[in-house]
């Protein structure tokens, strides 16, 4: 189970378009600051403000390529966070269930009583 700032800080980090939209881009492979720059209209500093706040969070890594620092997904944090939501499914999938139990026995009991 992941501890609570860890979380924390997956969802404060994923609360942001800019940060989502730098994870999508990472899921299809390593990229330099500059190509993750690219589609936002913001400046470098800004771009590297956002990479602090997902490398911060475990979400992403960079590396060291001669001149070049590749930033690469983590996605460990990402399965926690998913494992974390997985749990409220599961119980918002009962409490839907027991709704669906309780409409059928309604469902029974006006049908029984011809009121249709």
């Amino acid at each position: 189970m992941p501890s609570t700032a860890a979380l924390d800080a997956t969802f404060q980090a994923l609360a942001d378009p800019t940060r989502r939209a730098i994870l999508a881009r990472l899921a299809q492979g390593e990229a330099s600051v500059m190509e993750l720059a690219e589609p936002f209209d913001m400046s470098q500093p800004a771009i590297s403000k956002h990479l602090k706040v997902l490398e911060k969070a475990g979400l992403i890594s960079r590396g060291r390529d001669a001149q070049r620092r590749p930033c690469k997904l983590e996605a460990r944090p990402l399965a926690e966070a998913t494992g974390w939501l997985v749990d409220y499914r599961k119980f918002w999938a009962a409490q839907f269930d027991r709704l669906d139990d309780l409409l059928g026995e309604l469902k029974a009991i006006e049908a029984a009583s011809g009121k249709t």
